[in-house]
Parts: structure tokens; sequence; C-alpha cells
């Protein structure tokens, strides 16, 4: 089952591209773009205020990267493709932008600090007194205000006629109109000589100084926001030490292909994905999985691009490299997840698309019934400035992104990797969680739990004649057998004759000349078939253990009983209680047999579990848990687990696993651990909250700002710095979430 798009088509027939916007100021503006793009035919947007990217979903040819920055362009923005590339030319262009800026606000606030001279009187119940002396003679007032208002402040002139000669309005809208009127209005009295009347440069230098001052701390937390994600860019290397010629020369990583053998020195990172041919070392992952033990790597064995290499020397071969490395990947789900839309912003995009013209009205409204109540104009007109600077729409549109972009960032620093907002928000409401055995509460191989040695033999040399004659095997059980016997002794003899019976088990004589022994292994029933005496009692205690047992006889006399099991994992347990203390519901689904999942059940604290559930019964069961309308995640590692992981509300894949049970799953936990999918809940519900504290904030702020502001209870001083922080706070706010945790 492939999870469907509006229109019914599946997701992966769809063509994605990802578009960088420059000149979005809020939310509004954010909303009118993606209506605009929405409108194309076949194409589903979404915008994101916060990472100021929108993504565009349509069938195959339906669209080209020209017609959709077209349709931008006539917006009122401007769009390039985003690629690495442009995220560089991107991060290069707002630092400049940013010296500019911080260069600009500090202008203005030298030429506003005179006008600041007459905040006192105004404070004190001046803003309309009539004979008011002025502290600052009005040319000079004049002469400083304007600066301010048409070329420091040009940049809201600039947004609000892209705005609305694309059709909507946005925040630039109420700054440009209120800030004008206090501006024009102060024109007008000082060139008419009405020293009787009261002027407002102070007031319009005021709004656009502090507002400047407001976007210039909200750039810098919203930088901060993409700190995650920053530093795993920086995390691969630059250059690699490959073999070329018989010699090792360092060579830029975007010129290693698969195949190519590179070497890690102790303490180098590794620049590629690859394989291990040759040494042995212990690698820190903690990039990758949050874990902070290094991992032992010998031949045979995976390293991953930017992991740190220890104190061994390693010679690998390349496996993936460029775009399809591990890290590359963490680094598209990292950033499709930042800019994707939980359905929690859907209510403050709704209020963002009507909210600006709301708001003239108010503005218009406040003006004329001041005006008509008091008789006057100067009170009405600073009581509607005031409305239209303090409606700022920018912490709604803030609200939601910013919190899921620190969520996601602090997710994939602990090894889990969302791949849309959506199922971050899901994941907090879950009720069930059905999980596969294999790989996710078992470590999905087999080894050996038990080796019981009858009279006269010990363990490491029973071993030793076992693995004897299965080291020539492939099968699982025969790999765990030979593991145990060379973790043991650390020697496994060979086999003189090795001969496979029937599938019931191997016969064969271990040693030479006299001192040779006849060895026959298989099930018991093989051993009794034989007419070999067993321990009856051993083998009923591990089978009732869900374990494969191996029976061992020497020279026609038992010697022993090995069982082998795939080892429940040492976190699962503790998972399964976490989860269970959650008011979570946890199911396992396992083809195994009953005796088996009875086994792993009890020894994981799973009270529910269903056995012998084919692969493709696994989705149908999991539809079938969520019958009743509860929320259903599904948790699996494999190939097998693929269908049940699509038709789970949210699923989970254990480890980096198969690709396809990756492709299928909205959350993917890079360490093999059950207790990632707790830390996935976790982060969720903390996520969810800051939300819900951001949303609460902006809506709040706007519900008691425009009202005191209508009621002539706020000045619009007041109001432009209260806005300018307004935002400020609401990415302020998300960016606590820098302090969670994984709880180990």
């Amino acid at each position: 089952m492939q999870k469907k798009d509006s229109e019914g088509r599946r997701q992966d027939e769809l063509d994605t591209l990802e578009l960088a916007i420059e000149g979005m100021t809020c939310a509004a503006c954010s909303t009118r773009l993606e209506k605009v793009l929405n409108r194309l035919p076949g194409v589903e947007a979404s915008v994101n205020l916060a990472t100021e990217r929108a993504t565009l979903r349509f069938a195959p040819g339906a669209l080209s990267v020209d017609a959709a920055a077209a349709a931008v362009e006539r917006a009122g923005f401007r769009a390039i493709e985003a690629s690495a590339r442009a995220r560089e030319e991107a991060r290069a262009r707002h630092a400049q932008e940013w010296r500019r800026e911080l260069r600009h606000f500090w202008i203005a606030a030298l030429l506003t600090l005179p006008l600041a001279a007459q905040m006192p009187a105004m404070f004190g119940g001046g803003w309309a007194a009539e004979g008011h002396h002025d502290l600052v003679p009005r040319w000079l007032q004049l002469l400083l205000a304007t600066p301010v208002q048409f070329w420091l402040g040009a940049r809201f002139y600039r947004g609000a006629w892209a705005s609305l000669r694309g059709g909507g309005a946005n925040m630039d809208v109420l700054v440009a109109l209120g800030t004008s009127m206090a501006y024009g209005y102060s024109l007008v009295v000082t060139l008419a000589g009405r020293h009787d009347l009261h002027v407002y440069f102070e007031a319009s230098a005021m709004i656009i100084t502090l507002i400047l001052l407001g976007k210039l701390l909200e750039a810098r937390a919203k930088a901060r926001t993409t700190a995650a994600l920053d530093a795993l860019l920086r995390l691969q290397p630059r250059m690699a030490r490959v073999e070329r010629g018989g010699e090792l020369v360092e060579v830029p990583v975007e010129q290693l292909h698969p195949g190519d053998a590179f070497v890690l020195r102790p303490g180098d990172a590794v620049p590629v994905d690859g394989l291990v041919e040759r040494g042995e070392s212990a690698l820190d992952e903690a990039m990758l999985t949050g874990e902070s033990l290094p991992v032992d790597k010998r031949a045979g064995d995976a390293v991953y691009a930017a992991t740190i290499n220890g104190e061994g020397l390693l010679r690998c071969r390349a496996t993936g490299v460029g775009a399809s490395t591990l890290l590359a990947g963490i680094i598209r789900l990292v950033e499709q997840a930042q800019g994707s839309k939980a359905p929690v912003q859907r209510l403050a995009d709704r209020i963002a698309a009507v909210f600006v013209p709301v708001v003239v009205a108010i503005a218009a409204l406040t003006l004329a019934g001041w005006w008509l109540w008091s008789g006057n104009f100067q009170q009405a007109l600073i009581n509607a400035v005031a409305v239209l600077v303090i409606a700022c729409p920018c912490a709604l549109g803030l609200a939601t992104p910013t919190a899921i972009m620190v969520g996601t960032g602090q997710g994939a620093r602990a090894g889990m990797l969302v791949k849309n907002a959506e199922a971050l928000e899901l994941a907090e409401r879950l009720e069930v969680l059905a999980l596969d055995k294999t790989g996710t509460l078992t470590e999905g191989r087999p080894a050996v739990t038990d080796v019981v040695a009858a009279e006269g033999w010990e363990r490491t040399e029973l071993l030793a004649l076992a693995a004897a004659l299965e080291q020539g095997s492939a099968h699982p059980i025969a790999q765990a057998v030979v593991a145990a016997a060379r973790d043991g002794s650390g020697f496994v003899p060979a086999a003189g004759t090795a001969r496979a019976v029937g599938g019931k088990g191997l016969e064969g004589r271990v040693g030479e000349g006299e001192a040779a022994r006849e060895v026959l292994l298989g099930s018991p029933a093989f051993l009794a078939e034989r007419s070999i005496a067993i321990d009856d009692e051993a083998v009923a205690t591990l089978a009732s253990a869900g374990k494969t047992l191996v029976a061992v006889a020497v020279d026609r006399r038992f010697a022993g009983l090995i069982a082998v099991a795939d080892r429940v994992r040492a976190d699962s347990a503790e998972a399964v209680r976490r989860l269970r203390a959650r008011g979570i519901r946890v199911v396992m689904l396992t083809g195994d047999h009953p005796a088996t999942a009875a086994a792993i059940a009890a020894q994981t604290g799973v009270s529910e579990w269903r056995a012998g559930v084919l692969p493709g019964d696994k989705a149908a069961a999991v539809r079938e848990l969520g019958a009743g309308g509860a929320r259903v995640g599904m948790a699996g590692d494999g190939i097998n687990d693929a269908p049940a992981l699509a038709a789970a509300d949210v699923s989970f894949a254990i480890g980096v696993g198969a690709d396809v049970a990756v492709e299928a799953a909205d959350i993917t936990l890079v360490r093999n651990s059950l207790l990632g999918v707790v830390d996935a809940i976790e982060l969720s519900r903390a996520t969810l909250s800051k939300i819900r504290q951001n949303l609460f904030f902006a809506f709040i702020y706007n519900v008691l700002g425009i009202p005191l502001a209508a009621a002539g209870m706020l000045n619009p001083v007041i109001a432009g710095a209260a806005m300018a922080m307004s935002s400020v706070s609401v990415v302020s706010n998300s960016l606590l979430l820098k302090r969670w945790k994984p709880r180990r």
C-alpha cells in the first residue's frame, strides 16, 4: 500500500521541486504564495515562511522550473531552484544582507535618537495636547525622519507594492500604511506652520527603527533554528585518501566513485560510505546514532560518511558516494521535514489569508469612530496607526515552522529522521503501536544462547566439534554455532568429512587417525531416529522458551545441546515498559511459531501478540487495529514490513534497515533500538507543546493588542516595539526545544 496525495496519485509517482523564495516577510506572504502555486494545474504546493522554501509536487512533466519561478514572480516574490549550490549562495547572500541590515539599523537608531527626546512628554499624556512645545525644532525633526521613512524604510514600501501587485496584503502594507499616515500628517502640519498641533515624526521613525531591530533579532534567531542542519552539512570531509596507481593520494570527495579504495588513518573522518576490507578499529558514530560509545569495525563491516575513525588503520571500498551516502539521505530528510507543514498550521494559515484586510478595516473604523466621537483627528489618527502597527501576522507564520525546524534538527542529532511534519504531529497521538519481532524487538540474527553439555564434556569442546561440521554451511544457525565456537576457544578444527542428511542434520568425522571422532548433529528427533538417548528434560525446557535446538552426539553417544535463538535486544523490555506507561497499546506481529512469539513476548513485557502472521497479512492487521478509529503506529525493519509501515498512521523504520522499509516509513531510526520509537514520540510531544505555546502567544498577542490599540490604550511606539518583539519571542520559545535530549 502506498500513501497517496489528495487526488489519489501515489506519492512515488509524483515529481518534487523545491524552490528557495526571496521576499516573504510574514505569514500573509507565505499563505498568498501557496494559493498562487496551488492554482497551477496538477500542482500541490506548500510554502514555509521559516525556511523560505516552497515544495511543489506534480505529475511528471506537468511543470518546469521556469514556469514555477514565473508564477512566483507574478505573486511578487523571487525564486530559484533549491540545491546545495543555491544553499551556499543563499547563506552568503543572507550574511551580506545581515551586514547591510545591521548597518541600516544603526543609521536609523542614530537618526531617531534625537527624536526620542520627544517621548517623555508624549508618555506623560502629550500625544495630542494643544500648545505642546517641541523639544527638537520641527525642521530638524523633518530632516531626521525623512531618510528613516523613505530610505531605511524603503523595504516596507517595496514589500507592500509587491504584495498589492500580486493581489494580496502583508505585514509591509500595515507598516507602510501606518508610518506613512503618521509621517504624512506631520508633514502637512509642519508645512502649514500649525505649531498648535502635535507632529508624529518621532512615532513613524521610532516604529521603523524598532521593526528593523526586531527583524535583525528574528533573523538571528531563525538562523539558530537551522543550526542542526548546518552542522550536518559541515560534517562530511572535503578530501579523501585513495589508492591510485598503487599510491595513496588525496582527492576531493566529489571525485570518488563506487568501488574506489580509500584508507582511514587514526582520527580521520570517513569521506563516503563503504565496507571495511582490511584492518580493525572503532568508529565514533554519534552523529548518526546519538550514541557516544564507539562501534567496533572489522572486515565486512559498513562505515558511513562523516563518522570518525579511532586508533586503527582501515582500508575500505566505497559503496555510496555523493547523494547516495547515508549522511546525504539524512540531510534530504531533515530538509524535507523542515519544509513541510503540520496539520496544526492550517488554522494559522486560514487566519493569515484574511488577516491584513481585516486589520485595515479595523484601523479605518478606529479612525472614523474616534474622530466622530471625540472630534480630535490627531487622537483618531494615532489610534488607527497603533492598530495597524500592532497587528503584525509574523508571529502566526513562524509559530509552527520554527518549532518543526528545531524539533526535526534535534531529532536528527539523536538519530531520528522525520520525513514530514505531519508524522511528527501524529506521533504524539498514537494509541496503538504494532511491532515486528525480528530485528525490532530482537537483534535480527540468530546466536547461541545456551550450551547444555552432557557429563564428561566441556562447553568449548562441544561447540568446536559442532562448528567443525557447520563451518562449510551458509545457514544462519550454522553461522551462529561457528561464531560461538570462535568466540569461545578461538579455534575450529577441520572436518575430515561432512555430509548433510536429508535436511535433518549433519554427520561426519573430525580429527585424524585414531583420534578422529564421529560427530552427528541435528534436531533432537534426528538423534532419536539414530537410537541415541538425549536429555528430554533439557530439550523440553529450552524448546518451551522458543529456541531452536541442535543436538550433538559423538561416537554414537549424546554429548549435549546447543540452543540458538534470535536474542532480544537489551533495551526492548525497557522500551515496551515506557510505551505502555504512556498509555500506548503494544501489539507484536510475527510470522514465527506461537511458542517463539510467546517466549519473546514474555521477555519483553508485550501482553498482546499475533503469531504466524504472513508478510502480506501484516498490513491488514494494522488496518484492523485501527478499525475503531484508533491511531496506529507500526515499527519494523525489513522488506516484509513495508506494506504494514505504509498502512499505519505513523511508521517507524528501525535502524538503516532495508531501503524499501526506510522509504515506506515516516520516521527512520538510525540507531538499532526500539527506544528510538519512544524518543520519537517524546520529541513529538515536546515539539507539539512548543507549537501550541507559540500559537497561543501569537493569537493572544493580536486578540489583546488590537482592541487595546483601537481603544486608545496603546501608543504607536509601544505597539511597534511589541510587534517587533512578538516574532522574536515565538522563535526564541521554539529554540527552547534545543534543551530536549533523549532520555536514557
